[in-house]
């Protein structure tokens, strides 16, 4: 399967000032990643072509199998079943929760 992943533009408005958008971390704010099957959370294309994906942006975790690429945000759309992180360099897919067990990509 080929993955192509692309960008929306936000709406939201820039900070101002880059100390005011920074939060303190705690280790409970921190995500674990649980590796994904993407034909699990993704539908395939027809006669392999390549499936598009819409991230609604980047997500400060790295992917832990490149390790220096930052994952995307892929909400459910068309052809894809759960939300779930992105990394366009090795086209894994991942699901977060916090170390509580809480899952972090749901509403």
């Amino acid at each position: 399967m080929s993955l192509l992943a692309f960008e929306t533009p936000s709406n939201s408005a820039s900070v101002s000032h880059p100390a005011l958008g920074r939060r303190h971390r705690h280790a409970e704010d921190s995500l674990l990643l649980d590796e994904l099957n993407p034909h699990a959370v993704i539908d395939q294309a027809p006669h392999d072509q390549a499936v598009t994906l819409t991230s609604v942006g980047t997500v400060r975790e790295a992917c832990p199998k490149c390790l220096h690429t930052h994952l995307n945000l892929i909400l459910r759309q068309h052809n894809v079943r759960a939300a779930h992180l992105f990394c366009a360099q090795c086209h894994s897919c991942f699901d977060a929760h916090y170390a509580s067990g809480t899952p972090a990509l749901t509403i």
